[in-house]
């Protein structure tokens, strides 16, 4: 039986400190050695995920920017990204402009992903910014106004901020047909949540259901913690929480095992994956 194991990166596979520990390393890639198919289902773009997975030896693509990108390491190009429906991106601005919305624009053109933002007016999105430039040198592009955009490749819009200043502009975006969006916590503050927003046709789900037919897999096993994986988990035929996952997530589970600061995911792949 063909098996794909897929596993979300932050609170799931990596350590608080957002890296891999040595020991996770050590364990997949010597299931990897063996035959495993291993692949990662990430929030992230490619920018952060290089760096952090560079010691994994993954030989099949992976899924970024909650399924709105799929990657090949190896070729280090996009095998399948959505983009926005142009009829929606009107309706998206509009949303943006009357809340006084501030965040991150994503597009991708010939392969190359771009990174706008207008201003950072809160200190989430200027930490947010600042960790990626530093720790992964990833590049920013300031603009005047995202409405500027509307013609571009638009891919990934992300907001961060409070849960009650996003809840209300998450209804708003649910409630536009041609969109998709998640509404999840952050990993690494008490305070932050996530309102990320982009094609309805793109979402973990619709990402891992590609990876089964392209990789003509029999089954497909994957590891969460978030709310953001909740598609991974329709997605899957089996399902599996870290001890850290949000009560949402594990009460989808069929299984809930260690935490992510345990090598909870990795422990479980060596006890559990035969040959």
């Amino acid at each position: 039986m063909k098996t794909l194991y897929i596993s979300d990166l932050d609170g799931t596979l990596l350590q608080p400190n957002v890296e891999l520990s040595e020991k996770s390393i050590k364990i997949l890639n010597e299931l990897m050695s063996q035959g495993m198919l291993f692949s990662v289902a990430t929030a992230r773009t490619i920018a952060s995920v290089k760096p952090i997975l560079t010691k994994l030896a993954i030989s099949v693509p992976i899924v970024l920017m909650n399924g709105v990108c799929i990657y090949d390491l190896h070729k280090n190009d996009y095998i399948k990204v959505e983009t926005f429906p142009r009829e929606s991106i009107d309706l998206l601005m509009e949303v943006i402009r009357n809340n006084h919305l501030k965040g991150f624009a994503y597009t991708i053109k010939n392969g190359v992903m771009s990174t706008y933002y207008e201003d950072l007016n809160n200190k989430a999105l200027k930490d947010f910014y600042q960790e990626r430039v530093d720790r992964y040198q990833k590049k920013f592009i300031q603009i005047d106004d995202f409405t500027s955009l509307s013609k571009e490749p638009l891919i990934y819009f992300s907001l961060l901020d409070q849960k009650k200043n996003l809840e209300p502009i998450y209804h708003i975006l649910e409630a536009i047909p041609d969109l998709n969006c998640v509404f999840y916590k952050d990993n690494y503050s008490p305070d932050l949540w996530y309102l990320e927003t982009y094609s309805n046709t793109a979402s973990k789900y619709h990402a891992v259901q590609f990876l089964r037919s392209y990789l003509n897999l029999d089954k497909i096993v994957c590891f969460g913690d978030n709310r953001n994986d909740l598609p991974l988990f329709e997605a899957s035929d089996h399902k599996i929480a870290v001890g850290n996952a949000v009560t949402d997530l594990k009460a989808k589970a069929d299984l809930i095992i260690g935490n992510n600061y345990e090598d909870g995911v990795a422990s479980w792949l060596e006890q559990n994956v035969t040959f």
